[in-house]
């Protein structure tokens, strides 16, 4: 037990000398869903608390409790996942217990949970196994669908780079549900109730069916950002402050995202990155790595407009623009006349720029204006001589 602050970094240091301990990736308390029909299922894990390489010593307690709790602690392993126990509550109180005091507000938020947790009312209805205790020690290819969420968070709350987490087969570890708002529902539950659900007039008015959460279900973005449909961001995006997602055609997929301030009014999908003071104007579409990319991820430099309707396959660079309409792929080709060389060759001077290119020669091409001849249907790049700049009032 720690009576003092003293006891409590004593005790740290002396879990972590041990040969068995190993500090996470990241770590967290999660409380899981779980099918309706099958229990087995862990239809989604809510943290209140996600710790991402970060607060080793709330780590080094939650380890050392689950082993005083008889839970077996291999760190040599990419993750652990263990059941919260009355024995684990304990023994992380014991420990907590000089910080318990001041567990409030912004401060210590694991020892927050921790205290929650142990509060709760016997008949809230909720046991060891609605909680789960996670970490991640190595960034490989999560095995359960609690890891692929405690990497989501990750994701969603900055705390990790947006292509920065091993999500393969992060897929196969979720269960496609039926949502109602922020509760999933086991399909097969669906369908082996339907006629009692339906006669009954209890029959849930369902968002929509997917394996991935809302962003706004489980994240609270900065005060400066603003998302006017909930339903067009999905959780594993990451918004940088300042971004604001119109309703319409605009859509942020996982592991995509903005690097500031951002206006998307088009489709930012899966591994895209946008950067800051851009404009993903109405019905643009950014190809992802799951289709039309060739698994190539692409990003939007700072300060480009994509105009409405467009559609990018390869990456863009700075102080861009690409006309409504217009579409450029990696293969398209791309012809530029002996002024639009010079112009460009003056503010790239590291750069090959010749007369025709291809779409994927733009890597890292500044102030490029793409644009189509609206007789020979030629797709043409110019200096652009037209600043990109948000409106300041409206981020």
């Amino acid at each position: 037990m720690a009576f003092t602050k003293d006891d409590f970094k004593s005790k740290i240091e002396e879990i972590q000398s041990q040969s068995w301990y190993k500090n996470p990736i990241g770590f967290g308390i999660a409380r899981v869903d779980r099918g309706q029909l099958n229990p087995e299922k862990v239809l989604q894990a809510t943290y209140p608390v996600m710790n991402w390489e970060e607060n080793y010593g709330s780590a080094a307690v939650f380890l050392n409790a689950l082993k005083e709790a008889g839970v077996e602690v291999d760190t040599s392993k990419s993750e652990l996942v263990a059941s919260v126990s009355d024995v684990f509550l304990t023994n992380c109180i014991e420990v907590f217990r000089p910080y318990i005091p001041e567990a409030k507000g912004a401060e210590h938020k694991n020892v927050q949970v921790i205290s929650q947790l142990a509060s709760l009312p016997i008949d809230s209805g909720f046991t060891a196994e609605d909680y789960k205790v996670v970490f991640i020690f190595e960034d490989e290819a999560p095995q359960s669908a609690e890891t692929v969420y405690l990497k989501l968070y990750a994701l969603s709350t900055g705390k990790a780079k947006l292509r920065g987490l091993n999500l393969n087969g992060a897929f196969g570890q979720l269960e496609n549900c039926a949502w109602v708002g922020n509760q999933p529902i086991e399909l097969d539950w669906l369908r082996e109730n339907e006629i009692a659900l339906k006669l009954s007039g209890k029959y849930p008015s369902i968002t929509k069916v997917d394996k991935f959460p809302q962003f706004l279900d489980h994240v609270i973005p900065a005060d400066n950002t603003r998302i006017l449909d909930t339903n067009k961001v999905r959780m594993g995006a990451q918004l940088a402050a300042g971004t604001t997602v119109m309703p319409g055609a605009a859509y942020i997929n996982f592991n995509a995202g903005t690097e500031g301030a951002v206006m998307v009014e088009g489709r930012i999908s899966s591994s895209a990155k946008v950067g800051k003071g851009s404009d993903v104007g109405g019905g643009a579409s950014i190809l992802g790595v799951l289709s039309g990319t060739d698994g190539v991820p692409v990003t939007i430099g700072d300060n480009t407009l994509l105009g409405a309707n467009s559609c990018t396959g390869t990456s863009i660079a700075d102080g861009c623009i690409l006309d409504a309409g217009v579409t450029i792929l990696p293969g398209t080709k791309i012809t530029l006349s002996e002024k639009a060389v010079a112009a460009l060759k003056e503010i790239n001077p590291d750069k090959e720029i010749k007369e025709l290119m291809r779409g994927m020669d733009f890597q890292g091409v500044n102030g490029v204006h793409f644009r189509q001849n609206s007789v020979t249907g030629q797709i043409i790049a110019m200096r652009s001589t037209r600043e990109v700049k948000l409106n300041e009032d409206l981020h």
